[in-house]
């Protein structure tokens, strides 16, 4: 059944996609996450909004199991929310205890709903809702005076396909994440509501009243051949681009793309050898004074 979100996207739909891609970007995020903890008291609370499959709050609970935590998991699709607590509560130890809240980020009264915190994530979830300045503006209602706000934005796309695929054309994977492009700019278009934001997330943070603003990247890099797991993400996300690219893309693209995630064709994805992974995800961040 379709769960309603802003972009009218079936989130628990895309569990298994999400749960791939935090295996493979898990070990670099962990980096990220240890940067994101230094100086937290002992048994900070943290909020992960729009916690999704819940990989990045695994993180936390690991590297807080000495001291404990309060983690709370926030999202509007329920299915991802009982995900997140199994996995999330299995990673926690005793010490740590994890809640869930049912709540949608663009909803101005959330920081009604939740404790303050010491540490609040949001991962790629501003971007979906109608009013991200505003959204970024409840995140910083969430935190504690002098607590740190920290979103995951932006970045460089990940690429994982060899630019001549030995079928159709070279450069699929560029005309892909054009489509993909296009398809965001109309989507973003129809939210109700939809209010642009012109200017970069680091002006968006100080907007918010946040101080301290900063960034940082984390690099994800699975050279070839990589893991069995490698080749499962890279065939879920060129069906996903496939999908979303719709009439944005040739016909013979779309061919070549079908191919290439048929286990029954010559040129199916899974049986390569030269699949990887390369990207980076942003990380920007800022303190409630």
């Amino acid at each position: 059944m379709a769960v309603h979100t802003h972009d009218d996207i079936d989130w628990s739909d895309r569990l298994r996609s999400l749960r791939l891609a935090e295996a493979l970007d898990a070990e670099p995020m962990r980096a990220a996450a240890r940067r994101l903890l230094e100086g937290m008291p002992d048994r900070p609370t943290i909020l992960d909004v729009g916690c999704g499959a819940g990989g990045m709050s695994v993180l936390f609970a690991e590297e807080l199991a000495s001291i404990g935590a309060k983690i709370v998991l926030v999202d509007a699709t329920e299915h991802l929310l009982t995900e997140a607590y199994r996995v999330v509560s299995a990673a926690a130890g005793e010490r740590a205890t994890v809640e869930t809240i049912h709540a949608d980020v663009a909803d101005e009264r959330l920081p009604a709903k939740l404790p303050a915190a010491d540490l609040v994530w949001a991962s790629r979830v501003v971007h979906h809702l109608p009013d991200q300045q505003a959204a970024i503006g409840t995140l910083a209602r969430l935190a504690r005076p002098g607590g740190l706000v920290a979103i995951s934005e932006g970045g460089l796309d990940f690429n994982c396909l060899p630019w001549d695929l030995g079928i159709g054309r070279p450069g699929l994977e560029d005309r892909l994440l054009a489509a993909r492009g296009e398809w965001f700019a109309e989507m973003r278009a129809g939210i109700p509501g939809s209010v642009s934001m012109p200017y970069g997330w680091n002006i968006a943070l100080q907007r918010a009243g946040l101080t301290d603003v900063d960034s940082f990247g984390v690099l994800i890099h699975h050279p070839a051949p990589g893991p069995e797991l490698l080749r499962e993400f890279v065939i879920e996300r060129v069906t996903w681009l496939k999908e979303v690219a719709g009439d944005r893309l040739g016909e013979d693209d779309h061919e070549t793309a079908a191919a290439l995630v048929d286990p029954a064709n010559p040129a199916f994805l899974g049986v390569r050898r030269d699949l990887f992974l390369q990207g980076a995800k942003t990380v920007h961040c800022g303190r409630r004074s």
